[in-house]
Parts: C-alpha cells; sequence; structure tokens
C-alpha cells in the first residue's frame, strides 16, 4: 500500500505534467546535447586544466563568455565538518580560473544560502572566502541583492513573477554548480535545484518556503524556465548519499559533470548516481518542457565514468535505474 508521501509526491508530479499538458508545452529542441564527464578522484589546483578541456567542448559558450561577465553559483547551504553538504572552494576557483583563461572580461561568485542566515560564517567555514581572496573574486550574498521581477513563461507554481537577484538576472552566463546529492523531498539535487539560491532571503525567507508551499517540482522547472541558465558544472568528486541534502553521508563518486543543458547534466549525473532520471518528478517534467534526458539525446562525451550506486531513503528507493 502506498504511504502518504508516496501519494503526495505522485500527485505533486502529476500536477506538474498535467499543467505541461494544459498548453505550457515548450517546442523542443533539435538535435542531440553534449555533456562532458571528466573522471576525478580528488580535489587539487591544476583542475582547472581539466575545466579549460571540457569547455572547449562547447563552442557557443565560450563564445558567450569572451568579453563577459560570468556568475557562478555554488550550492552553500549549512556547514558541518564531516559532512559534504556544499560544493567544494577548489572546485569553484578552478571554475573561476578556467573562465578567465577562455576570456571572461569578469567572473563572480553569487549565492542565496537557504538555511544560514550568516553567509560569511559560511565563506570562512567552508573555506570558500580564502580563495576568493587569493583570487580577487567578488562574491555577491543574493539573499541581499537588489531584485528584478521576472514573469514565469509557464507559471507552474501559480506564482506568476519571480523576484531574482540582479546580479544573476545581469550576468551574460549563468553557471550552476551544485554538489551531487539525494535529497529527501526532491530525490535528487542537482543542477536544476541549486537555482533556489538565486532568489533573495530578503524577500523569499528561510528556507525559501514560498517555494516549497508551491510545490518544489513546480518551483524547479519555473527557475529553470525563467533563468535558462547557460552551463552547469556538478561537483561529483565527494557527493552526498541517504538523508541529504545536509544529513547524509559522503560517497567518493569521482566525477565532474559539466554541459549547456542542465536538465541533460543533470540526468547524466542522475545515471552515475545509479538512478532513472525519468522517475525523478522534475526531470521526466522537464522533458515535456522541451529538456533532453533520454540517452539517445544526449552526446557524453569525456572520461569513462562507472556510476555509484548512492543510498537512498526508502521513500525514494523506485528512482533506481533497474
Amino acid at each position: 500500500m502506498p504511504t502518504r508521501r508516496k501519494v503526495l509526491v505522485g500527485a505533486a508530479a502529476g500536477s506538474v505534467i498535467g499543467a505541461v499538458g494544459a498548453g505550457w508545452l515548450m517546442a523542443p529542441g533539435a538535435g542531440r546535447v553534449r555533456v562532458v564527464t571528466l573522471a576525478v578522484d580528488r580535489y587539487e589546483e591544476k583542475l582547472a586544466n581539466r575545466l579549460v578541456d571540457g569547455l572547449a567542448q562547447f563552442p557557443d559558450t565560450l563564445a558567450r563568455v569572451r568579453g563577459g561577465r560570468v556568475v557562478l553559483k555554488p550550492n552553500l547551504v549549512e556547514w558541518h565538518p564531516d559532512r559534504p553538504i556544499n560544493t567544494h572552494p577548489i572546485l569553484v576557483a578552478s571554475a573561476a580560473e578556467a573562465f578567465r583563461r577562455v576570456g571572461a572580461r569578469e567572473v563572480w561568485v553569487g549565492e542565496g544560502p537557504g538555511h544560514i542566515r550568516d553567509t560569511e560564517f559560511l565563506l570562512e567555514a567552508t573555506g570558500l572566502g580564502e580563495y576568493l581572496r587569493q583570487l580577487k573574486l567578488p562574491f555577491m550574498d543574493l539573499n541581499i541583492d537588489t531584485v528584478e521581477r521576472m514573469r514565469l513563461p509557464h507559471n507552474l507554481t501559480g506564482l506568476k513573477n519571480l523576484e531574482i537577484a540582479s546580479t544573476v538576472a545581469h550576468a551574460d552566463l549563468l553557471v550552476s554548480m551544485p554538489k551531487l546529492k539525494t535529497h529527501h523531498w526532491a530525490g535528487a539535487t542537482l543542477s536544476m535545484k541549486n537555482l533556489f539560491g538565486v532568489l533573495p532571503g530578503k524577500v523569499y525567507g528561510w528556507p525559501k518556503n514560498p517555494l516549497h508551499w508551491a510545490g518544489i517540482n513546480q518551483s524547479i522547472l519555473d527557475l529553470w524556465s525563467v533563468l535558462q541558465p547557460g552551463f552547469a558544472i556538478v561537483d561529483g568528486i565527494v557527493g552526498m548519499e541517504g538523508d541529504g541534502p545536509i544529513m547524509g553521508q559522503p560517497v567518493q563518486s569521482g566525477v565532474v559533470v559539466l554541459g549547456e543543458s542542465l536538465s541533460a547534466v543533470d540526468a547524466e549525473s542522475a545515471r552515475l548516481m545509479g538512478l532513472n532520471p525519468s522517475k525523478i518528478p522534475y526531470l521526466a517534467a522537464a522533458q515535456s518542457l522541451g529538456g533532453k534526458i533520454l540517452p539517445q539525446d544526449i552526446e557524453r562525451v569525456g572520461d569513462p565514468v562507472v556510476p555509484t550506486q548512492f543510498t537512498l531513503l526508502d521513500r525514494w528507493a523506485h528512482l533506481r535505474a533497474v
């Protein structure tokens, strides 16, 4: 017999897909999209070289980057010394260096943490603050940034508009940089879910409760659709399994995943976690909105990486690929 939680999850996914079927369908993009996987077993400074090689696979992105402002949006949530909750600072610093090398005029880092209100503490505790100083990288606390009101093209949440941090709204390229993690409400938290942090806490509070009330899956899809982020770099060198995104345990997955299509990056990341992306509600619905998640629609290049079977909470056991 299904539990109440499973019924609610199914109902949420159904409401998203139902809204899509009610006239919100975007025309799917033609052709296959490319996703790069890099086999990386540890965090080290030369990682910037690997990212430059990966970026070379995306000439359209390189054209956008040259002379422009790139905003890196890592995942900073909470702090615990023994849990890989946040995007590793070495990967963030390496991405900044890589984008500078390929011609970015400016590289910024921005995040609006959804749990801890003291962003300065989080920067110092994670070590990211020291890298920002060393590389002279400007940082914007998106929780207190000025805002731009953006009208939702599909309005799956019913919110009609979202107040987006101006630093993100005016970027030439927004790069979502999540940690590869399971998530107790969404199943998996990847580059699309990471977009929650672009909404200022001064408007939406902590932990951005209006998005949860409107539906996590619907909120993910509305954010993805209105922002149309240009790139994703997923930190899967050490991921989190079990009761993510905060209380889970470390898992050595040894991969960095990057690409222009966030849905495709998230689908391939899910497969590398041993999950079936078509069973993750927001990814299944993203396909109906023109997102690419099926293997035949994705050209995976780079290093061969063997999937790691992430431990799941019982409520998400049905997400397994087999």
